[in-house]
């Protein structure tokens, strides 16, 4: 291999190595997203710490639900203690009277097999139970045994507060009343993401605004000192000039750290860890509906959680009520069992063979005497708490069709003022670029075009808090009802679970 040859091949060696450290130093690409209103909600409801939390609350209310239905089911379960040894010395009579203490080395253990139903209506238990028990004398060496073979058995309060009763009313409404708020808790983040959609949107703006200006300022100034040399503006319009570069860079840097305070907040809430900048694009697609007001409300009514909540509270503070009154008088409870027993010093399986029949009724009572007044006392504290929880049931209604009724007014308002707040904007960028081509060529002055400059700024503000109202009474009204009116379906779905 010739020298030049050799050189050539280090020099590509070289620059290969130079390459591949260059690559690997260099910094990964930044990841920017462009998104509109609908994506940053979409994303919310999708991967948000909010969306997470509100299925969590909707998963613990449906399990706390299926707990509330197995109340009324069949529960069999095996209970028992094995072993159940007791090393003591006792005191034993003996035969002329006296008392000696003689060791007791013995062993007890049972076995219990229960298929228990309750009865919701009546508030009824019946049960099936085998039994078994084995005794060990470890001094006598001796093994018995006794038991049930099987007993059925029913327990009947009477005259009393039936709580399962009163379950079987109340829980299934705080179930559906628990799916209905995780629909709310949608909308909910919904409107959350709104608000902070807007918060960056219009610190972005305001810094476009401020670095246009800035370029804009900057640009009439250089002209500015031209037209100052040549004798044409005085000196104050001048510093003016200069005042105005000065003002909107102060204002760009503060633009921008609003912007990336704003960019972050919005990250946080939707989730959006692995976007480095996002870009947001103006909602200005108004869509066309017209929400009638007794649709609004009636939806209202049958979608929300707070509707089923007036009927929970009312039930409650019944179901209040009936426990007060069932403890106030005569009360009872009635157990019967009947079943086979049977006992054998042999092996466990000769408890299964000739048992005797077994029977047990047993009615306890309880008959208040004299109590001073305290059960009437919580009858009557629960007949007035009723009729607070009625009266205030009637002005949440109220309230809760008012809060309605003026949603909708709000929202038709505001679908006006975009139209006029976007109109207004254009005017002012129009009168805006006017003035300042006039102010160019000398027929204004510097205050004119100042004017001009803030009506423009201003103009545009007002046009994003137009779009950011007018979004905000849109999630709002589909938050107070449960309602889409752009597609006329409803926002919550009965579903199993």
């Amino acid at each position: 291999m010739n020298k030049t040859n050799f050189f050539l091949l280090v020099l590509t060696g070289s620059l290969i190595c130079s390459l591949s450290l260059a690559a690997q130093n260099k910094p990964a690409q930044k990841v920017t997203a462009t998104l509109t209103l609908s994506d940053v909600i979409r994303l919310a409801k999708e991967q948000s710490i909010s969306s997470f939390s509100a299925s969590t609350r909707r998963e613990n209310f449906y399990w706390r639900y299926r707990v509330h239905q197995s109340n009324y089911n069949p529960q069999l379960y095996l209970a028992g203690s094995f072993p159940s040894f007791s090393r003591t010395y006792d005191e034993v009579r003996q035969e002329d009277g006296s008392y000696e203490f003689r060791a007791v080395n013995i062993n007890n253990s049972n076995l219990n097999l229960n298929l228990g139903q309750s009865i919701g209506l009546t508030g009824t238990s019946m049960f099936l139970t085998s039994r078994v028990n084995r005794f060990d004398n470890f001094d006598t060496h001796k093994n018995l045994y006794s038991g049930n073979p099987v007993s059925i058995g029913i327990e009947q309060p009477l005259f009393q507060y039936n709580a399962l009763r009163w379950d079987s009313k109340i829980e299934p409404l705080r179930y559906e009343a628990s799916k209905k708020q995780y629909a709310e808790d949608m909308e909910t983040i919904s409107l959350e993401t709104t608000r902070r959609f807007f918060n960056l949107l219009d610190a972005q703006i305001a810094f476009e605004i401020a670095t246009k200006n800035l370029a804009n300022n900057d640009t009439i100034y250089r002209i500015g000192e031209g037209r100052y040399n040549l004798g044409k503006i005085a000196e104050n319009d001048l510093l003016q000039l200069e005042l105005n570069v000065m003002t909107s860079r102060q204002e760009a840097a503060e633009a921008r750290v609003n912007m990336e305070a704003a960019t972050l907040r919005l990250k946080t809430y939707v989730g959006l860890t692995n976007i480095d900048s996002i870009y947001l694009t103006l909602p200005d697609k108004i869509p066309d509906i017209i929400v009638d007001e007794s649709i609004a409300i009636a939806e209202a009514r049958r979608n929300r959680p707070d509707a089923v909540n007036f009927d929970i509270n009312q039930l409650e503070a019944e179901r209040n009520l009936a426990q007060a009154r069932g403890q106030t008088g005569f009360s009872a409870d009635l157990v019967a069992t009947y079943g086979l027993t049977n006992r054998t010093e042999e092996a466990v399986t000769e408890l299964y063979r000739d048992p005797q029949s077994s029977q047990t009724l047993n009615i306890g009572f309880n008959i208040p005497i004299m109590d001073w007044g305290r059960q009437k006392s919580r009858t009557k504290t629960a007949e007035a708490n009723l009729k607070l929880v009625e009266y205030t049931i009637q002005q949440d209604q109220l309230n809760f069709d008012e809060e309605v009724y003026t949603q909708v007014n709000q929202f038709q308002m505001l679908h006006e003022q975009v139209a006029i707040g976007e109109r207004t904007d254009y005017v002012a960028n129009r009168r805006y670029e006017i003035t300042k081509n006039r102010y160019l060529i000398g027929k204004i002055s510097i205050t004119d075009l100042n004017l001009a400059l803030q009506a423009k700024d201003e103009a545009k503000r007002s046009y994003i808090n137009s779009l950011r109202s007018y979004w905000n009474a849109y999630f709002m009204l589909r938050q107070l009802t449960l309602y889409d009116f752009e597609k006329n379906q409803s926002l919550y779905v009965e579903d199993d679970k």
